[in-house]
């Protein structure tokens, strides 16, 4: 199953370290992916969930490129990954699901069970993620076997 930390989250929810490289590298020293919140703002790229806080570089993405799972939070951000392809983007607001750019299902809380799909936040609404291929929560500690 693919375990992915939902902005680096991993024991519950942390506004003050969400998205920050730093609480991101940590989920992945500990053998997570990171779904993270990526805004682009004058060119330049920068994680934050509700607005841009941390700004970034493509050789950080880079560097990080198998274990993130971006969630793009405006049209800039979507234009970008588009045009160059590289990265596993998607962008949902409250859909049942989006396809992410590398064909994964990403459901929305509480619409499982989808057979092969990435649960979101499943104990929101305590979806079955039998069927599931992955889990991203904040919780993701809790789906470690």
């Amino acid at each position: 199953m693919i375990l992915i930390s939902h902005r680096g989250n991993t024991t519950g929810p942390n506004p003050d370290r969400e998205n920050h490289p730093d609480y991101i590298d940590n989920a992945i020293s500990l053998g997570f992916n990171v779904e993270v919140d990526v805004w682009i703002i004058n060119n330049t790229i920068n994680l934050g969930h509700d607005s841009p806080q941390y700004k970034i570089t493509h050789q950080w993405l880079n560097n990080r490129y198998n274990n993130l799972w971006i969630h793009c939070k405006n049209i800039k951000a979507i234009e970008w990954f588009n045009s160059i392809k590289e990265f596993n983007y998607f962008w949902h607001e409250e859909d049942t699901l989006t396809l992410t750019s590398q064909g994964y299902i990403w459901a929305y809380p509480g619409k499982q069970s989808i057979k092969h799909s990435i649960a979101v936040m499943p104990e929101i609404k305590n979806d079955d993620v039998s069927l599931c291929l992955g889990v991203c929560s904040d919780y993701i500690k809790n789906y470690k076997k």
